[in-house]
């Protein structure tokens, strides 16, 4: 699936993913390919990413708002 992570200065990630693992208000989840439609809100946490080769990174956010839509991805963070 792809993701893009959008800061209001800057996209900070935009590529392929296997897995994101989001801080939600209520608790941390997941999505992964083929994942149903949704939108959320964001508090403030780490967003993990897993890529194609199975590598993880991390990225701080303050909170945000995430768009899930035919396996495409969109995050807007603070």
């Amino acid at each position: 699936m792809h993701l893009e992570i959008i800061t209001p200065d800057k996209t900070i990630y935009d590529g392929n993913v296997n897995l994101i693992q989001l801080p939600g208000l209520h608790g941390s989840f997941e999505i992964m390919n083929n994942h149903a439609p949704m939108i959320s809100v964001l508090k403030q946490g780490k967003i993990k990413i897993r890529d194609d080769q199975g590598q993880s990174e991390f990225y701080e956010v303050k909170g945000g708002v995430i768009e899930v839509l035919k396996n495409k991805v969109l995050v807007l963070a603070e």
